[in-house]
């Protein structure tokens, strides 16, 4: 996640933007917050899940230490990566790039994770997350704490260990439809305050270039997670999702609130995060959603941990991890069972 700026863009009408987390933040509207209705939900065969078994992903990754590019921890993790999602029984590849994280520095090494559930489908949805951890804690309340390297519980870990248990979940109850997982790497490393895309979001950037020049078949529309392990979320309609998939976001909200988590998934739209969404949406031209985690009442926009020591497993909560892995489960059993 990148963090705050501001700046002004020439465009039909005047937006005015400022970067908080992982990149640029659009100011949509006055936008009322509407009644959360819960109509039934008619029987699909959706698999049951643990979210024990999410958070072990999420303490798995931890166990290596911050995921900074370039570690030894980074590499050990990248490993790891490939190896359950072989295990669930997906089509693994790493697509590795080189990235200047930091002016001056020498490129790093960097890897996207990329498992394919029914490579052969045409009809496929993108999940993703991003899965470094920030170098350095440049938001943390302690001053001698922001040369240290951020755990990154909820600030990527957890979005990622939600899928890697959907993964399992498919690899045990599979589905016809394709389903992409991708695990972004190089999102969390630009320099705070950096306003240009070339140190943010780099993984997705690269990702999404490449598909856009590929022959094969695009997913139909993708739902990217971040920072989703935090205690009493609030998931709005963040502003880029409502511009460039309103109805992929208008599905997800949709189960969720007709699975009884309009508590979390409210009717508000919320300032648009220049995230990896956004290149997915704008060069890859795949509508994607992205749900994340916009508190009201702090004074950048996200969690009190975000960008702090104290993103640590401290700091997630099974609850919230129930609600996100039910509502993107639901969501993929009904698109395979035509059920929309």
């Amino acid at each position: 996640m990148t963090t705050t700026y501001k700046l002004l863009a020439a465009m039909s009408l005047a937006f005015v933007f400022s970067l908080a987390s992982c990149g640029t933040e659009e100011r949509p509207g006055q936008v009322k917050e509407t009644e959360t209705t819960t109509p039934e939900v008619r029987s699909l065969e959706v698999p049951m899940f643990n979210a024990d078994s999410a958070f072990q992903f999420i303490a798995d990754q931890l166990e290596f230490g911050s995921r900074v590019p370039g570690t030894e921890a980074h590499r050990a993790c990248r490993d790891y990566f490939v190896e359950k999602m072989n295990s669930f029984g997906a089509q693994v590849e790493v697509q590795e790039f080189n990235a200047r994280l930091f002016p001056g520095q020498s490129t790093i090494r960097c890897y996207n994770i990329i498992a394919r559930f029914n490579p052969q489908n045409r009809q496929r949805i993108l999940l993703a997350a991003h899965w470094d951890s920030r170098y350095v804690a440049d938001h943390d309340p302690v001053e001698a704490n922001r040369t240290l390297p951020v755990p990154g519980a909820d600030d990527g870990a957890s979005g990622v260990g939600v899928l890697m248990e959907i993964a399992r979940k498919l690899g045990n109850n599979p589905i016809g439809m394709g389903v992409d997982i991708v695990f972004f790497d190089a999102e969390d490393q630009g320099k705070d305050g950096g306003r240009d895309s070339e140190t943010w979001g780099i993984g997705a950037q690269r990702w999404s270039q490449n598909i856009a020049r590929s022959s094969g078949p695009k997913p139909r529309y993708g739902i990217l997670l971040d920072m989703v392990g935090a205690s009493n979320p609030r998931f709005g309609r963040e502003g880029f999702s409502v511009r460039y998939a309103p109805d992929a976001v208008d599905k997800v909200w949709r189960v969720a609130q007709q699975l009884g988590y309009g508590r979390f998934f409210v009717n508000q739209q919320v300032p648009g995060v220049i995230d990896d969404h956004y290149f997915v949406n704008t060069i890859a031209q795949i509508p994607m959603i992205n749900i994340i985690n916009r508190p009201p009442g702090t004074n950048t926009g996200f969690v009190p941990h975000w960008h702090t020591i104290s993103d640590d497993l401290d700091a997630i909560d099974k609850s919230t991890f129930h609600a996100v892995v039910h509502t993107v489960l639901e969501v993929l059993y009904r698109e395979d069972a035509d059920a929309f």
